[in-house]
């Protein structure tokens, strides 16, 4: 069953169509990837959900029945902008937005609190906004996003600005937000992150959508000739090789692909000739960046050498 469905939503501002009628589905219960570069209409298609820009046509549901005002007592949005009061203290910042949601009680006060241990901000409780660091002003508004415990949450960027350890927690939150029955649309430009959170996908490309679905039959669609590679060595002579159309080369980690599926063993016999020290060898397999590009890759815009693409 799906909780939100777009259909044909449209965007315009003047001459330039930011959404170009892009539809899809995000299933009850799952985290929803929106991934796309900069300018691709991602952010755009977010506020037309929130009800924050209105579209040219077009509609989004919930559970059947057309988006309202009320739908934002229902969401919690991250977005990837600061929304922070940057006077007011990190307690009364959580507070206030928990008021506007309707929730003033103790539980509210007593959640606050376990959310600030998680993060390991309870002795900064009244410290002003302004004088945090750009990634606890990121855990406040997180926690922001999510104290009032609101049926869907859309998180753009959320891992902006954390360190590896509240990274990590970061992730354990969203996926206990996940076992508990939440609906997450997750926009980022990570695609490690993507690949292991998401459920289902969205690619938006120049305002349309071109691919969505289940991000593990999407690999194995886009995976048939592909293989991922952990490795220590110089692949560079697999560029000569006849039997292997393509290779992303990132140093330790690679992505081949091969002009037929039953290459493959061959594939793994040359790299054994050669004196490549191979970690991992996935026949089959393809990550999310590599279907991107596979899709997407031809414009004058480059990805970043870490294999996130900005979105």
């Amino acid at each position: 069953m799906h909780a939100l469905e777009v259909r044909n939503l449209c965007k315009a501002f003047g001459a330039l169509k930011a959404v170009d009628d892009i539809s899809f589905s995000v299933p009850e219960g799952s985290i929803f990837g929106l991934i796309g570069r900069n300018g691709a209409g991602k952010t755009t298609t977010i506020r037309m959900m929130m009800n924050i820009y209105l579209p040219d046509s077009g509609s989004v549901t919930l559970r059947g029945s057309e988006i309202g005002p009320d739908f934002k007592d229902k969401v919690g949005y991250l977005p990837e902008e600061r929304g922070l009061y940057k006077k007011m203290t990190v307690w009364d910042t959580l507070l206030f937005f928990a008021e506007l949601k309707g929730k003033a009680d103790k539980d509210i006060k007593n959640k606050a609190m376990e959310y600030l241990e998680k993060f390991q901000l309870a002795n900064r409780r009244n410290t002003k906004v302004e004088e945090l660091s750009k990634g606890n002003q990121q855990k406040v508004q997180f926690i922001a996003t999510v104290l009032h415990d609101p049926e869907f949450i859309i998180l753009d960027e959320p891992f902006s600005g954390l360190d590896p350890i509240n990274t990590n927690i970061l992730k354990e939150i969203i996926l206990s937000l996940k076992r508990a029955g939440k609906v997450i649309i997750f926009s980022t430009h990570l695609m490690d992150f993507a690949e292991k959170l998401c459920d289902h996908i969205a690619m938006i490309h120049q305002g349309k959508i071109i691919l969505s679905g289940s991000l593990k039959e999407i690999k194995s669609n886009y995976g048939q000739k592909n293989i991922s590679l952990v490795h220590d060595g110089d692949i560079s002579f697999l560029k000569n090789d006849p039997f292997v159309e393509k290779v992303d080369d990132f140093g330790n980690y690679s992505g081949i692909k091969i002009t037929d599926p039953s290459k493959a063993q061959a594939l793994l016999k040359t790299l054994i000739e050669h004196n490549i020290i191979i970690k991992k060898f996935d026949a089959n397999d393809i990550s999310l960046h590599d279907v991107f590009i596979e899709l997407a890759g031809n414009d004058d815009e480059t990805e970043n050498n870490n294999g996130a693409l900005n979105v």
